[in-house]
């Protein structure tokens, strides 16, 4: 065996194993509850911090999908109206993410929304693609 395998060997029983119950695209499971003809997102500013896009972009994006109106409130709730359950706006979030948060090519989170030549584009900081969102 060469020294460089020795030396690769060595590193490779030193690197501790990493075992994913998850991965950092996870996001947080939507809390819904309904309060009259309106449908409560509770999590909803911790679901726009998980994935590091702007709270009133993504609400847009979301009325749209869900098909109705929605307002974040002072205790940064998003409020829909009508019903909606969990599952369907964990849905609508995860529609979000594969279109603004994830990488296409690599499907890191590590993406930012920039400007290019007045289209919103997704650079990825970890693999440095740049795609068209949407």
């Amino acid at each position: 065996m060469t020294d460089y395998e020795e030396q690769l060997d060595r590193a490779l029983e030193q690197t501790p194993d990493i075992e994913g119950g998850g991965t950092r695209t996870d996001i947080p499971e939507p809390e819904a509850r309904q309060e009259g003809n309106a449908t409560v997102y509770e999590n909803y500013r911790d679901t726009v911090d998980h994935l590091d896009r702007d709270p009133e972009a993504v609400l847009g994006f979301l009325q749209s999908d869900l098909g109705t109106s929605a307002q974040i409130d002072e205790r940064g709730r998003a409020r829909f109206t009508g019903s909606f359950d969990a599952d369907r706006l964990a849905a609508a979030i995860d529609a979000y993410a594969d279109a603004f948060v994830r990488c296409p090519e690599c499907g890191l989170p590590d993406t930012q929304l920039v400007e290019r030549a007045g289209a919103t584009m997704l650079q990825c900081d970890a693999c440095g693609a740049l795609s068209s969102t949407g």
